[in-house]
């Protein structure tokens, strides 16, 4: 139900109808496992020399290019919502409600957001943008990651999310990020089920410069898992990032397994994993919202990462997904190199879509 329909004692005579939808026209909660091809076309077509530097600038440049489409549709959407002398009422609360969903916000924060515009604007729409935009920089950091504490040696992530989302390449986009700072680096190639995912994980672990441990494939994901931390112990590593299954064989559960990996984790260093970040894909819009919530009922994920914002007209999911979930954004991925995975910034983002 939306704000308008919320809000409303009775529907107007002539009342356009509530949309229906079915659940047949729901998405699937996990794409199809990945074929060969699929990943021979991801291998990472962008190295990085041992230990080099990512460039830092121009990342809002390549932030507001890559936002184009969302930027264009949301501010058309808005002349054509505004055209002439428009006033503020019911209709036009629609339309810019269906504006806001159409653009991948998602009803429940297009619901909040036209809330509290029907509630602040001043009959100027000329304020409309800097209204609007406000507003979504409030949805934007009402969940900021909490501060890491002082740890000691290795702090373990361990990156989860279905297959085809981009979870390889985060991990050699991360582990090449903190190799540059001067940190001692470990993966662990613990996605045992996927066909080349340990060579996939070992390109990106030698660009990078960061060290591997990984078993033949189809060994226990647990044990791979618990045998990269013991060796970043014994070799005084500073960050160990250990890599998931996104889909396994039929006969074993996905959560059942990734929280073994947790657990295994766990006995060999208590406390970790100290955080598990997990990786949508913005291409699928309101899906990711699914998935990241069947993963944190059974993980407690800490933090999101956001890939694939280019060239997609669903930027807008950025905002549903800090909304609707009550776990950080911690990163976005705008492109394919290095320096294009970088914390998220609420302010750029929402300058750059606006």
């Amino acid at each position: 139900m939306s704000w308008f329909r919320k809000n409303k004692k009775k529907d107007a005579p002539g009342e356009r109808p509530e949309s229906e939808s079915s659940a047949a026209d729901e998405p699937e909660a996990f794409p199809p496992a990945e074929t060969p091809e699929d990943l021979a076309e991801r291998e990472p077509t962008q190295g990085v020399e041992k230990n080099e530097k990512p460039e830092n600038s121009g990342y809002f440049s390549r932030l507001k290019k890559k936002l184009a489409k969302s930027r264009h549709n949301l501010s058309d959407g808005l002349d054509r919502i505004f055209f002439g002398d428009v006033q503020l009422n019911d209709l036009v609360l629609e339309d810019l409600e269906e504006l806001l969903i159409t653009s991948d916000i998602g009803v429940e924060a297009s619901m909040d957001l036209i809330g509290r515009i029907a509630k602040g604007w001043e009959q100027d729409r000329k304020k409309l943008r800097t209204l609007l935009r406000n507003e979504v920089l409030a949805l934007l950091t009402k969940n900021p990651p909490p501060p890491l504490p002082t740890l000691t040696r290795p702090r373990v992530v361990m990156v989860i999310g279905v297959n085809g989302v981009g979870k390889t390449t985060t991990i050699g986009k991360l582990a090449a990020q903190a190799g540059a700072e001067g940190q001692k680096v470990l993966v662990a190639a613990a996605d045992t089920f996927r066909a080349a995912a340990s060579e996939q994980l070992t390109v990106w672990a030698d660009r990078s410069g960061a060290e591997i441990v990984k078993h033949k494939e189809g060994a226990d994901p647990a044990a791979v898992a618990y045998d990269a931390v013991e060796a970043a112990m014994a070799r005084e590593i500073d960050t160990v990032i250990v890599d998931t299954a996104g889909r396994l064989h039929t006969k074993v559960n996905l959560m059942e397994e990734l929280k073994k990996i947790k657990r295994s984790i766990g006995k060999k260093l208590p406390g970790a994993p100290h955080e598990i970040l997990l990786v949508l894909d913005a291409t699928t819009g309101q899906n990711a919202i699914s998935q990241a919530n069947m993963f944190n009922e059974a993980l407690d994920v800490t933090g999101l990462v956001l890939t694939k914002l280019d060239g997609t007209a669903k930027g807008g999911i950025v905002v549903a997904i800090c909304n609707d979930l009550k776990i950080p954004l911690q990163y976005i991925g705008v492109g394919e190199r290095i320096e294009d995975l970088r914390p998220f910034d609420p302010e750029a983002f929402v300058e750059a879509l606006f």
